[in-house]
């Protein structure tokens, strides 16, 4: 008898929506750092009180965390996207906006009490080492890297170094319950931000962007060229959850598809000043079929493209109204490797919109504002969609857009139930599936030594046995839900899961595409006639 265990998840769904733009959204600034201060009596008096506390004050005090203080109080009283970066983040923020850093190539996570490898990167330190998924790191050098209390930022440390020098490994495999020792020289890691690019059918491509990092254009530009080797005449351009990232990125990667001389967009400082962003002859898209993917979670530079090809009547924007950032910001140094990230413009789209929401009820309500979308029904109806007369906009073929907040899609796309967006967290957010999946792997890993990643995604499937050993894993760790009401979707994911830890990041895009609402909606516009074997098609041309 199957059982049935119920789970609303409301509340949940709609702080998941909101991850990643908190700190994500912040990520929109240009390139070029520029000295915040000059002398003033504002500064001084700062100066002043920081010497008196420092000098006079009868117990002894950090300064230096009042100063952190106070400068993030400062920003707050801006905007949200203003930010302070302490110096002890700098390396780590400056890292993942790069594209790279120095490290041993694998991917992991504590374990219980170990350091377990999920992959090694192909052709990594690691890789070229022979160290395999499964094993797990005992130590770095005379450094210990298990215990209940390690932290994943300790052990990273460990990990990471200086291009070329050397780190002597103690390795566990489970597999052959042997230990041994190997040293790996450090080289330099992708940090991928374009996640996933395949074909979707015969000629239209996929790219997937996570965030607009230095290495982004390069990136995609390598992407597309495969996919056009492939036969892609149409492209399919994924910015879901891509909450922004270098403002100079997302102008490249717009011009892509917009011929030359188009507006991009334009900015507007504090002193009126306007910069005017146009497309060049340089576009290796243009005149080609394009579909955009929003939701909730698209802000910043994700924005910027989406709006830059609306306004100019290029393409077809598909999804759930973005999140709705229209601010620039500039690095700025402080002098002691901290730095501020401060907003310096605000852009528009080529028709002149603003989509900033508005901030003016502070940063808890600016936020807050963003999960109200979920509760006020605009998710499932277009019709929800809150929009004033005053900003209402027409692009150069007629079709009227909005600003205000966010860019509302061509095409809307509603979001699933609360149990359909519960099992996507479950892998998006939670990594519910991942966690399950290597515990399988850990002792059945060899079942699947023989499988290509092609053979992988067209023959294999979770079956009903694969299903109740992770409704029990589920039910074990109080995880209750209509398990069964989504079933399919579960085994889908299940297999999507899989094939990460196996393969990697494209192949678990591939075989989630099959269940994908906005990809089908895509295929549906692409084609009138579109039917439930074209639904089928996703996952077969993969």
């Amino acid at each position: 008898m199957k059982r049935k265990h119920s789970y609303i998840w409301p509340t949940i769904i709609a702080a998941a929506l909101a991850l990643g733009i908190f700190v994500g959204g912040k990520l929109h600034f240009n390139d070029s750092p520029e000295k915040l201060f000059s002398t003033n009596s504002k500064k001084d008096k700062l100066n002043r009180l920081i010497d008196y506390i420092d000098y006079e004050y009868v117990d002894d005090i950090d300064t230096d965390s009042i100063v952190d203080v106070t400068v993030n109080q400062i920003l707050e009283k801006l905007d949200p996207h203003s930010v302070y970066i302490p110096k002890d983040e700098m390396g780590r923020v400056s890292e993942n906006m790069k594209g790279d850093f120095v490290g041993i190539g694998i991917n992991f996570y504590p374990y219980k009490d170990t350091i377990a490898v999920i992959r090694t990167i192909p052709k990594g330190p690691s890789s070229l080492n022979g160290i395999q998924a499964g094993d797990r790191i005992l130590m770095a050098d005379n450094d210990t890297l298990y215990g209940k209390d390690f932290a994943s930022n300790a052990i990273v440390s460990k990990l990471k170094g200086k291009i070329g020098s050397s780190v002597k490994l103690k390795i566990y495999r489970k597999s052959t319950d042997k230990t041994f020792t190997v040293n790996v020289n450090r080289g330099v890691i992708p940090i991928k931000s374009v996640e996933a690019y395949f074909m979707i059918t015969d000629d239209m491509g996929y790219i997937k962007i996570n965030r607009f990092a230095e290495s982004t254009y390069k990136e995609f530009k390598s992407a597309l060229a495969t996919l056009s080797k492939q036969g892609a005449k149409k492209l399919t351009l994924d910015l879901r959850d891509n909450p922004g990232g270098y403002l100079g990125v997302a102008e490249k990667l717009a011009d892509e598809f917009l011929q030359d001389d188009k507006l991009i967009l334009f900015t507007k400082n504090k002193k009126g000043k306007i910069d005017k962003i146009r497309a060049t002859e340089k576009g290796s898209f243009e005149n080609k079929p394009v579909y955009v993917l929003i939701n909730e979670r698209s802000a910043s530079a994700s924005e910027i493209i989406a709006g830059a090809l609306q306004d100019n009547d290029i393409g077809t924007i598909v999804g759930r109204r973005s999140f709705g950032k229209g601010l620039v910001q500039r690095e700025m140094d402080l002098g002691d490797g901290s730095a501020v990230r401060l907003t310096v413009s605000r852009y528009y789209t080529p028709t002149g919109r603003s989509i900033q929401k508005s901030y003016k009820n502070g940063t808890k309500d600016y936020y807050q504002t963003f999960t109200d979308r979920y509760h006020s029904g605009e998710m499932i109806s277009v019709d929800s969609i809150k929009v004033a007369d005053s900003l209402k906009f027409t692009t150069p073929k007629g079709k009227v857009v909005y600003g205000g907040g966010g860019i509302i899609p061509d095409v809307f796309v509603p979001i699933g139930t609360n149990e359909e967006e519960a099992v996507e967290s479950m892998d998006s957010y939670y990594g519910w599936f991942s966690y399950f999946i290597f515990e399988h792997l850990d002792g059945n890993r060899k079942q699947y030594a023989t499988y290509s990643e092609k053979e992988f995604i067209k023959d294999f499937s979770a079956d009903d046995i694969f299903f109740e050993n992770f409704v029990d894993y589920s039910l074990q760790r109080n995880l209750k839900m209509n398990f069964y009401d989504y079933e399919r979707s579960i085994k889908t994911y299940l297999k999507a899961a899989l094939a990460e830890q196996l393969y990697g990041a494209n192949a678990h895009a591939k075989i989630k595409s099959s269940e994908d609402a906005m990809l089908k909606k895509v295929l549906e516009l692409d084609n009138p006639v579109f039917g439930q074997e074209d639904a089928e098609a996703i996952e077969a041309n993969n």
